[in-house]
């Protein structure tokens, strides 16, 4: 006779485990300080502040600061007064200008707030900045970073609840929690929706003419439009969560009419602003590097590198990297933190769990280099590769390339082909390269973008200069109007 299961074990753990939860849930209550609104939050302020603190330096590693004090000072001072007015003023609020030529503007927990040179080029005054620093500050008053962690907390603890109370969850529970990611995506845009609305409220309490924001959504819009109607081009990564700018033109127009009309004294700012933007670099910085098909040049740090034919690669600031077309294979080029070769290598080799062969020293392209064979061990592989440390311009630099050891031999030799194709820069137009920069002129006669580029150069279309001033191209712009324009070299 077959034993008949207690299932009563069971239900009162599941019992307990419920209740411990309910509990936890109700102490983590709180009162959002920007809504007013009683919510779910297991993230205290000073692990906001923390996660900041710790989010910041990688962002300034990895994207990198546009190098304008002034810019940068304006910036910070425009923020510092905006978030003073929010409901977290007491927060050590920073404001950053990233060098990076994408439209886009993002905050982080605990009040770090980043502005790409590329947005500051498409707004038109310091009325649509303040709206775009607004909404960034409501992401933090409204905690919408805390609140989404939360969530994503509770929902693991849902999933970890059920798979103690029931058997049958417990092997579902890995696959439910993959996406929980996706379950949230709905109200990532409640936040941007509300991050907008909250942005109107900063505004109108700064005195900047609130009558701007709806033109920033205008802009987001035409530049969405331009850059997925080009050939190889994206749709960029702001509009993933974000709702379709048309939608917050429309939400944001009709709370603006429902809204006092009484413009008196409110702040544009819009000479002050393009004034602050000549000579800011536009697009892309050949300086930090640039590929002319396969080949890396750094007119900078003089030297080149020509990555397999084939494989994508990426510029970044903090490194150059190659992945093969098959996702099988990668090289890295970085600078190592070490005085010599040498010492970047016995550092590279002390690494725990690296197996390493012989060092080979070499003379390659006029350069001294150290080279050796790894291996490593994965999760369930070992990755098998090549590293090169060369002495250039009082710097080392790191080569490296690897894949999984069943891939090796297959992706080997065109990653050593790589590896010594570092070599100096003498390419003398490479050297001599420079980027396009903003030029702000003063209209001394009545003329639309199409006149001004009959007779005046610019590496940009027609409609590529309008949409930076936001503007039609045929549209007549009256004699004292500051125009911001693109000079430099058209891109090869």
């Amino acid at each position: 006779m077959l034993a008949t299961r207690n299932h009563a074990p069971a239900r009162r753990a599941a019992a307990v485990i419920t209740i411990a939860a309910t509990l936890a849930m109700l102490a983590a209550c709180a009162t959002n300080p920007a809504t007013g609104r009683r919510e779910f939050m297991l993230v205290s302020e000073a692990q906001e502040i923390a996660m900041g603190q710790s989010y910041d330096p990688q962002i300034v590693a990895s994207i990198g600061l546009y190098p304008d004090t002034a810019l940068q000072r304006y910036v910070q001072d425009l923020g510092t007064r905006i978030a003073a007015l929010s409901e977290r003023p007491k927060l050590n609020w920073t404001f950053r200008v990233l060098d990076d030529p994408q439209v886009n503007a993002f905050a982080v927990p605990g009040g770090y707030i980043y502005i790409t040179r590329g947005i500051l080029a498409h707004l038109d005054n310091e009325a649509q900045l303040a709206a775009v620093i607004g909404h960034e500050i409501a992401h933090v008053t409204a905690r919408h970073s805390a609140s989404q962690m939360s969530k994503q907390q509770l929902a693991q603890l849902g999933l970890v609840v059920g798979s103690v109370a029931s058997e049958t969850f417990a092997q579902y529970a890995e696959l439910a929690g993959q996406g929980v990611g996706a379950l949230f995506l709905k109200y990532s845009r409640d936040d941007e929706t509300e991050a907008d609305a909250l942005g109107l409220r900063y505004m109108r309490r700064s005195n900047h003419d609130i009558r701007e924001m709806p033109d920033v959504f205008t802009m987001l819009g035409a530049v969405t439009a331009a850059a997925t109607g080009g050939e190889g081009s994206k749709v960029p990564a702001w509009m993933m969560t974000h709702p379709l700018p048309e939608d917050r033109f429309a939400r944001i127009s009709r709370a603006i009419a429902a809204q006092p009309q009484d413009s008196t004294g409110a702040i544009m700012e819009r000479p002050k602003y393009t004034r602050l933007l000549n000579n800011v670099v536009y697009g892309e910085d050949p300086r930090q590097g640039f590929f002319r098909g396969t080949r890396f040049m750094h007119p900078t740090m003089k030297f080149e590198i020509t990555f397999p034919t084939g494989w994508q690669t990426k510029n970044e600031a903090s490194a150059v990297v190659a992945m093969s077309a098959t996702n099988d294979g990668a090289i890295q080029l970085t600078l190592a933190n070490a005085p010599t070769a040498d010492s970047a290598m016995r550092a590279f080799t002390a690494q725990q769990g690296l197996q390493v062969g012989q060092t080979q020293r070499a003379n390659t392209n006029g350069l001294s280099t150290n080279t050796t064979p790894f291996a490593a061990a994965t999760e369930g592989d070992t990755l098998r590769g090549n590293v090169l440390f060369v002495e250039h311009q009082k710097m080392v630099f790191q080569v490296l390339g690897y894949a999984p050891q069943a891939k090796w031999t297959t992706h080997q030799p065109v990653i050593d082909r790589t590896l010594k194709s570092f070599a100096v820069l003498t390419d003398a137009t490479a050297l001599a390269v420079q980027p396009q920069r903003l030029s702000v002129i003063t209209l001394d006669r009545a003329s639309s973008i199409a006149e001004l580029k009959a007779r005046r150069a610019s590496p940009l279309t027609v409609e590529q200069l309008a949409l930076i001033n936001q503007v039609r191209t045929g549209e007549v712009l009256p004699v004292g109007r500051t125009v911001k324009w693109v000079v430099g070299t058209a891109k090869t």
